[in-house]
């Protein structure tokens, strides 16, 4: 039982609580330690205090005190309570469940506890004992609408949809007077509960009960959205286009409508007839919309769609409207679509097809015809520098013109720096971004822009003083301090990758981290929205955001993060000297490192740990100058935030780098199942870690994916040779599940792993990539094949290669097979010439 106190220490126990609750830390403790000082044995004031001391960052001390009130008190619900806050805090949920369920047994009707239970259920997404809770707080407070709707959605989430529909109408039996047509809460619980209905597949009924409620529901929009979804779903077409067409006239650029009133209309693929006359009469309805001139061109052919191509291209131009071509390369995949719409534009940028003024036969203004003959010029730049119809002599010498035509026009310069930039020069493509920027300094796009192109250009902190322009300053780590703040997920990606190709990893990996721990704060953001959501009455969107974070990491930016830091990781351990960036490649003097013998090794190690922490002392100097002169106090929360390892030396030194890359592994491979480079990034850690069974299964994984993958390909050849040079058998087990599922990935076996991969270079001849694994694939299996692997290589660039990217990684092959010398010499001129705008070719001073 709790220690009993006096009515004055009790009075002081209760004021202990209400300073926890206001945030008043320091009256808290005191009035605490005047409880403790007559009764030190006390548990529950020893658990406050603990708790108080965690809010002010002693999170330890808080343990060590909250563990002695314990066993001063093991049978008080307070203190079980707080040791459950306590590991709450550390995000530790399994034990604070568990020491919440104890304090449940000490106090079963404490509200507060089951709340915080509850909360954290749903958090795990242990809905069966969140039903559980939930129904416990409901007969406690069945009065109150929002723990029906919370136990409603505590089935609705662990899939027992007739339950949850039953609760909700369990709760609309016991009103005894209809709510009004103002109460939010209840306009949103209805749409709620159909959806529900939906969901079970019920749609006639879904309906029925949509109708009952349409009348005073509050949410118009997805009202008539769900009606007309249902009636198209239920085959009643008429019905159905009468609902698209008022929600059509209502947004009339909403294309998930006319979508839907294609399908209620029973257009089919090639009655293009129909479809384009529906669409003429939105278009002649409604003179300034977008959506009915754009949409035909998805669908019509030859003549029809050079027509109405034309029409919505003058249209456009004339406007001068910079997002013409993003709203027309959605056709480009079909050829005759593209090369029509080249013919076209030519065409206007000669003075064909111009269009007249008011529709008379009179000349139109100049001003009129300059406007298009630029927009149309700026069209074909863009045009020109697309991927699918890519010719960069064209694309410069069209957006040169419009820039001489129009010399401050920021889109222009944008778009010179993006031809500059598929050219391959980094630094011009920049610079040209940055001019753009000063055309207009008050533009954030413009601003971001060209803080991205200067990171692609490996001018880190020009980029961070051109973000600064746009950061809050003063945020504790100036500029950087903000952008982590504000989780500017795509500059830590930029930032990052700028970091990994200077070979400075120890910054990339601080990038990466970051954004690692920014996906944790979103996962653990939702926290306070489990009870919010619940008070507001916002169920639908709620449900919504579950859902979505239980896919949280799906998101671009994590197998974006995730992937270029496992590949740090896999490269040191490897290599583990790269941990000590002044090694690589031979810089600092140190010479070829794979190249030195032991001594010199030690000798170079020395060295660059020296010069590494004389840089790490400057940029320490550097962060102390900056804070000294910096105006205003320095408060506790920003020394919270002080960066205590600004060079990611910690994170680059670690002792076990496979270990490290898991934590980005794993929610990789859970997420991100059909990605090919995941399932590639998840093979190179496993064989490292002697993992076969697992490496095996993602080879398998890709092999679903691509089977003529070339880094698949790869990775076949170098697990047979690794299984086939074991040391000593694998288990039993392990070896029947291996040769049971491996085989097909193989060649037969009369075939030989040397004519396996002759075959697959003679399939993907024309391939870079795939000739790049080849030759990687023949120098494992035959280390003197190096003159044969440097003719293929020469051969495949002057042949085949077309883009930068693929010379620069066939630069690196060269490397890695030791073509030699002379060979990547030769390599270097011819891409040079190949290239002769792109960066990264020149020679290296001293040789290859």
């Amino acid at each position: 039982m709790p220690q009993p106190l006096g009515s004055k220490d009790a009075s002081l126990f209760r004021q202990v609580i209400r300073n926890y609750d206001s945030k008043q830390y320091k009256k808290g403790l005191k009035t605490a330690d005047q409880i403790l000082r007559k009764n030190p044995n006390h548990g529950e004031t020893l658990a406050m205090k603990a708790l108080i001391i965690n809010s002010q960052g002693r999170s330890e001390e808080a343990f060590a005190m909250a563990k002695e009130a314990l066993r001063f008190d093991m049978k008080s619900h307070v203190c079980w309570h707080v040791y459950g806050l306590l590991y709450r805090a550390e995000k530790n949920f399994e034990e604070a469940i568990k020491a919440y369920k104890f304090a449940l047994k000490l106090e079963p009707d404490s509200p507060n506890i089951q709340r915080d239970l509850a909360l954290l259920q749903i958090q795990m997404r242990d809905y069966q004992g969140y039903i559980v809770s939930r129904r416990t707080m409901l007969q406690s407070k069945s009065g109150q609408r929002q723990y029906w709707t919370a136990l409603a959605v505590a089935n609705h989430l662990a899939g027992n949809l007739s339950t949850a529909e039953s609760v909700l109408t369990t709760y609309e039996e016991t009103l005894k007077t209809p709510p009004p047509k103002s109460d939010m809460e209840h306009s949103e619980a209805v749409l709620y509960k159909n959806t529900i209905i939906a969901e079970m597949g019920e749609t006639e009924r879904a309906l029925d009960h949509l109708e009952t409620i349409s009348k005073n529901n509050l949410d118009r929009t997805a009202v008539l959205e769900m009606r007309a979804r249902y009636l198209l779903k239920l085959g009643r077409h008429a019905e159905a286009e009468k609902a698209y067409r008022a929600m059509i006239d209502r947004n009339p650029e909403n294309r998930a409508y006319f979508a839907g009133l294609e399908q209620a209309m029973g257009a089919k693929e090639g009655d293009r007839k129909s479809m384009k006359t529906m669409y003429d009469e939105y278009a002649e309805k409604n003179p300034r919309g977008d959506a009915p001139r754009r949409i035909p061109l998805d669908f019509l052919e030859g003549e029809d769609f050079r027509e109405a191509a034309d029409k919505y291209l003058q249209r456009m131009l004339n406007k001068g409207v910079p997002s013409t071509f993003a709203n027309i390369k959605a056709l480009y995949p079909d050829v005759s679509k593209r090369n029509m719409i080249l013919e076209l534009v030519k065409g206007y940028t000669a003075g064909r097809g111009v269009p007249q003024a008011n529709g008379s036969a009179e000349k139109p203004a100049e001003d009129d015809t300059s406007k298009m003959h630029l927009a149309a010029l700026y069209f074909l730049a863009q045009h020109y520098n697309y991927y699918l119809s890519r010719d960069l002599k064209e694309a410069m010498a069209n957006i040169e013109k419009a820039i001489e035509l129009s010399p401050t026009s920021v889109d222009y310069h944008m778009t010179k720096a993006r031809t500059l930039k598929h050219y391959g020069h980094a630094r011009r493509a920049s610079e040209t971004m940055e001019h753009a920027r000063t055309l207009d300094e008050r533009d954030r796009y413009i601003n971001t822009k060209a803080a991205k192109y200067q990171l692609r250009a490996g001018e880190n902190d020009a980029a961070l003083k051109t973000m600064s322009k746009f950061t809050r300053n003063e945020t504790a780590g100036g500029p950087l301090g903000d952008l982590h703040e504000m989780q500017c997920m795509w500059y830590l990606s930029e930032d990052g990758e700028s970091y990994a190709r200077q070979g400075k990893y120890g910054l990339a990996l601080k990038r990466f981290t970051s954004i690692y721990d920014i996906f944790d704060v979103w996962q653990e953001d939702q926290f306070d929205f489990h009870s919010f959501s619940l008070k507001k009455g916002q169920i639908r969107a709620y449900v919504d955001m579950v859902r979505w974070e239980d896919r949280l990491r799906e998101h671009p930016f994590y197998p974006r993060a995730a992937l270029a830091a496992v590949r740090i990781y896999v490269l040191l351990h490897d290599k583990p000297h790269l941990a000590h960036g002044h090694l690589q490649n031979g810089t600092n003097g140190a010479g070829d490192f794979d190249a030195m013998d032991l001594a010199e090794r030690k000798k170079a190690m020395k060295k660059a740990k020296k010069e590494q922490q004389k840089q790490e002392k400057a940029e320490t100097a550097k962060g102390e100058t900056k804070k000294t002169t910096s105006a205003g106090a320095t408060t506790d929360a920003d020394a919270k935030k002080a960066n205590q390892d600004p060079q990611g030396t910690k994170l680059v030194q670690t002792e076990d780098p496979l270990k490290d890359a898991m934590k980005f592994m794993t929610p990789l491979l859970e997420f991100s199942p059909k990605s090919i480079e995941a399932q590639a990034a998840g093979f190179e850690i496993f064989i490292r870690r002697k993992k076969y069974l697992l490496a095996l299964k993602c080879l398998l994984a890709a092999s679903r994916l691509d089977p003529e993958d070339h880094t698949l390909h790869e990775h076949v050849v170098r697990l047979k040779r690794t299984l086939d040079e074991l040391p000593s058998p694998l288990p039993e087990k392990a070896s029947t599940v291996i040769f049971s599922l491996f085989p097909p990935l193989l060649p037969p076996p009369s075939t030989t792993l040397a004519s396996f991969n002759d075959a697959f270079l003679a399939r993907h001849a024309t391939s870079p990539r795939h000739v790049l694994s080849a030759l990687r694939v023949r120098h494992l299996l035959d280390a003197s094949s190096v003159a044969e692997n440097a003719k293929t290589l020469l051969a495949s660039l002057e042949d085949h290669v077309t883009e930068f990217e693929d010379a620069r990684a066939g630069l690196e092959a060269a490397r890695e097979l030791k073509v030699g010398e002379d060979a990547t010499k030769k390599y270097r001129a011819l891409a040079r010439a190949k290239f002769p705008e792109a960066s990264g070719f020149e020679e290296e001073k001293g040789g290859a």
